[in-house]
């Protein structure tokens, strides 16, 4: 059985991705984490202890501790998910991204090329190293169009500079070092076990608290909205399938204006959890001042990794978003668990950096 290591495997992708490996029996799998606000061995539940699966507390800047893991379990593949990851934060506090994002990647970059350079040929020529990023990378996009693996890199935030600094470092170890890195670039996540500070969970929390669901400008930001256990299944197809040195977008084709998710929210929640004093919880919605520098618009050009690898994305918007109110619907203790630290749904990311 193929060990794979998954940084950031505590966090909403990572523990998807998790549960998707060590449920499936084919991998045994390392999870690394450390255990920040967003990462949560709740979500890793229902796994933490399966006979294929192994947690390790860590941070992936400390070289020490990955070159030891490294040499303990001898992974046949990486899939680097670890980062920080909400833009409202980069723009308060850009120094922790750049620590994570960057120099986090670099270290693990570093020691698993080491690790590589010591394997046979022929685990060195089967080993993967898939870096995780986002289409954020790419700026914003006008009112047509779609990022492609080709498009040019604009990002405009400090959390996409600093996974786009990711990407080229990922990019560079393979066409310096030979080490057989894959990137791919996803479009905006949701489902279950996202942290209550995005835009979906968010808006699934306060609406059925009968709380304002603030929404940033006139709601006109377009996004690309992709279910998690799609892009899960589209990082086991990358690790498996994907070419070294290659670059895969993932979405679904799932484009919709933030105000358009947010009154389907708030129509499910009417639906599926009555509210005994409002009628129609889209009266909750309000407009509050836009976030810094918000890209208009993202698209995704999947046809890449639809053709060359075979995947597909399963769930719609709107299939993926009623299955995602009704979890949240059925897991209000874990909401309210996770929330019990610093961070309760106030507005983020409109401070000096710190």
């Amino acid at each position: 059985m193929n060990t794979v290591l998954v940084t950031g495997g505590a966090g909403f992708i990572g523990s998807a991705l998790v549960r998707m490996l060590v449920r499936g029996g084919a991998y045994r799998v390392v999870t690394l984490d450390s255990l920040t606000y967003a990462g949560n061995l709740e979500s890793l539940a229902d796994v933490l202890e399966a006979p294929n699966h192994r947690f390790v507390k860590g941070d992936i800047r400390d070289g020490g501790l990955l070159r030891a893991l490294f040499a303990e379990e001898r992974p046949a593949g990486v899939i680097h998910l670890a980062a920080e990851s909400h833009v409202d934060r980069s723009i308060d506090a850009p120094a922790d991204f750049v620590q994570t994002n960057v120099v986090g990647t670099f270290t693990l970059l570093h020691e698993g090329l080491r690790y590589s350079r010591e394997l046979s040929a022929a685990a060195a020529a089967a080993f993967r190293f898939v870096h995780v990023s986002t289409d954020e990378v790419f700026g914003s996009l006008g009112p047509t169009g779609a990022f492609t693996e080709g498009t040019p890199y604009a990002p405009r935030s400090p959390y996409a500079a600093s996974k786009a600094a990711g990407d080229h470092l990922a990019r560079a170890w393979f066409h310096t070092y030979g080490l057989p890195t894959i990137t791919t670039n996803c479009s905006n996540n949701y489902g279950p076990y996202q942290f209550p500070e995005k835009l979906v969970p968010l808006a699934i929390q306060r609406a059925l608290r009968g709380e304002t669901v603030p929404v940033y400008g006139r709601g006109e930001n377009v996004r690309d909205w992709l279910y998690v256990d799609d892009h899960a299944r589209a990082l086991i197809a990358v690790l498996e399938r994907g070419v070294p040195g290659e670059t895969y977008n993932v979405g679904c084709h799932g484009e919709r204006r933030n105000i358009e998710m947010v009154q389907a929210i708030c129509a499910l929640l009417d639906e599926l959890a009555p509210h005994p004093a409002i009628r129609d919880r889209r009266s909750l919605i309000t407009f509050v001042t836009d976030r810094p520098g918000h890209d208009l618009r993202y698209a995704i050009d999947m046809s890449k990794i639809e053709r060359e690898l075979g995947w597909r994305a399963t769930e719609t918007v709107d299939t993926g978003l009623r299955k995602t109110v009704r979890w949240y619907l059925d897991h209000q203790a874990w909401c309210q668990r996770v929330q019990a630290g610093t961070y309760r749904g106030e507005r983020l990311g409109l401070g000096a950096p710190a």
